[in-house]
């Protein structure tokens, strides 16, 4: 579904973020042991009760799962809304590196769908989504640990996802190796 695809672009290009700096203030994250979101993502529900979110998401595959920096990251998601999402939902969004912070911020949702060709309001019904995303190459080693809290505009759930994404280290090329033997 649309709207999914635009909180897991939210939450999974949150590397973007990082490089530009914090947007959010206040909040915690920890990712706990939670149920997986169907599908090939390291996506799970938030462990609180979802029985009166108005969004289902029925399934999310990344590829590659998992995301790799300096990659594009192609996310196709389904779900089904069912309320409409009205102009002034929001996301609670934190992204921490490790122990540290790095994002903790509230943001219109509204504005964050349109990267996925969406406007609010979203209308109730079934909904898919394919959405490209190009992972920077300067996104740093380590684990990053995601949390996207989303409700619409009179304060109903839609849906609360989190995930653990860990980026390794970039393979060396030989020019690179060889670059850097001349120091």
């Amino acid at each position: 579904m649309r709207f999914f695809s635009a909180a897991c672009i939210t939450a999974l290009s949150a590397s973007n973020l990082v490089s530009a700096g914090s947007w959010f203030g206040g909040g915690d994250v920890s990712v706990k042991d939670a149920e997986p979101v169907p599908g090939d993502s390291p996506l799970q529900f938030c462990d609180s009760d979802h029985s009166k979110d108005i969004m289902e998401i029925q399934n999310v595959d990344l590829l590659p799962n998992p995301p790799q920096s300096g990659a594009e990251l192609v996310i196709h998601a389904t779900g089904t809304v069912y309320e409409p999402i009205e102009e002034g939902a929001t996301v609670q969004l934190v992204v921490k590196y490790g122990l540290i912070r790095l994002v903790n911020q509230q943001v219109s949702l509204c504005e964050q769908i349109e990267n996925v060709d969406l406007k609010c309001p979203v209308e109730k019904g079934v909904l898919s989504i394919t959405k490209t995303v190009e992972i920077p190459k300067e996104v740093p080693p380590g684990t990053y640990n995601v949390f996207a809290d989303v409700y619409n505009a009179d304060g109903k759930p839609i849906t609360c996802l989190q995930a653990t994404v860990t980026f390794g280290m970039g393979k060396k090329t030989t020019q690179s190796i060889e670059s850097t033997g001349d120091l």
